[in-house]
């Protein structure tokens, strides 16, 4: 096998092939770069002036006060909405006037209300029943209904506050609830 053969520098000389001087062309990316930075700052600038006119512009447009009248010192505290509650500070547990024992109090006002009888309105003669029995009401009255062939979702009266029937004493709410009808043991 023969050598590796030895070539001088000028032999291989090719005047049409040589390296190239840069990659990228350096003084287009300068300017680039340059109007880049420029166009930025005109921008951030320009939207800044822009906010500041919009600014101005709501504070002009606000309306003066309609009276001479002071505002009241508690004009900015809602009225008639619920407002929260500390819990009180310390080792305390919360007794009254707390968040915790106002859902309690609350809770059990509701159910006083869905498992009792009581009046919606004494006047006309309304009263509410436990939820229970309007449970059950309501499902009596579609079945029926089913039966009859009218639509099973639109009973005749919401069960949960029917007129109190002619004849009949309504009896008083008293928190507690009536004994179940049946017989007795």
């Amino acid at each position: 096998m023969p050598e590796h053969i030895q070539y001088e520098d000028n032999d291989l000389f090719n005047p049409e092939t040589h390296h190239e001087h840069s990659d990228v062309p350096v003084r287009p990316l300068f300017w680039f770069i340059v109007i880049f930075v420029v166009f930025a700052v005109v921008s951030h600038v320009a939207l800044w002036l822009l906010y500041k006119a919009f600014v101005k512009g709501e504070r002009n447009r606000m309306d003066p006060p309609q009276t001479q009248v002071a505002r009241p010192a508690d004009a900015s505290v809602p009225q008639n909405q619920p407002l929260l509650q500390p819990f009180p500070r310390g080792e305390v547990p919360p007794y009254r006037q707390t968040p915790v024992t106002d859902m309690e109090d609350m809770r059990r006002a509701e159910d006083a209300v869905l498992k009792n009888y009581g009046w919606v309105d004494r006047q006309h003669g309304v009263v509410h029943i436990p939820i229970d029995e309007a449970k059950k009401l309501y499902a009596a009255r579609a079945a029926v209904a089913g039966a009859v062939g009218a639509p099973a979702s639109l009973p005749a009266a919401t069960p949960a506050s029917q007129p109190a029937p002619t004849g009949q004493p309504v009896p008083p709410d008293t928190g507690v609830a009536p004994p179940a009808a049946g017989g007795t043991q």
